[in-house]
């Protein structure tokens, strides 16, 4: 199995954290980082401002890489909204590839007010974001991938199929390093 981090990205309600669940199921050994956990571990009472998430993220992504770097491999649940937060786990994790979870938010939304289990997300994200709240893909940016090692088309493509094409990125070297 590789060891490394793959980094499930896409706006809330793309599908992240029931494809690391699904992913889980089939690779037990796995170790799943979600970022709404991790979250409340780290700003109990969280503000969602620019300094915070900053914080959270570069928790997260020292997390993923102390974890590889002992061997284990991950995956990181987490919207990671702005492309630096990425950038800078692919500059520091051994073995890090960028699955973006493209769907459109229209979509998402609609997912997030079926959805009977949050995954520890907060509950009615978009209608907070409707209100103000900064969340990505309504009233903060999401910065797209500009060259993931894999694309899925949630709108598009059935549960089974995206775990299965992520599910095949476990056992590939490191991109630049065939």
């Amino acid at each position: 199995m590789h060891v490394g981090a793959l980094w499930l990205t896409g706006l809330p309600g793309s599908g992240k954290s029931t494809i690391a669940e699904e992913i889980k199921k089939l690779h037990p050994d796995v170790v799943v980082l979600c970022m709404d956990e991790l979250r409340k571990v780290v700003t109990p009472k969280p503000t969602y401002s620019e300094r915070e998430r900053d914080i959270v993220y570069r928790c997260l992504v020292y997390t993923a890489r102390t974890l590889v770097v002992y061997g284990h491999t991950v995956v990181i649940d987490a919207t990671g909204n702005l492309r630096r937060w990425r950038e800078l786990a692919r500059s520091v994790i051994p073995g890090y590839r960028e699955v973006y979870l493209k769907c459109p938010v229209e979509l998402c939304m609609l997912r997030e007010r079926q959805r009977r289990e949050t995954h520890g997300a907060p509950k009615g994200v978009y209608a907070k974001g409707q209100a103000g709240w900064p969340v990505p893909g309504v009233s903060a940016p999401y910065e797209e991938p500009l060259d993931p090692e894999l694309l899925v088309e949630m709108d598009r493509t059935p549960l089974h199929e995206a775990v299965g094409l992520i599910e095949g990125l476990i056992g590939t070297t490191q991109r630049g390093s065939e």
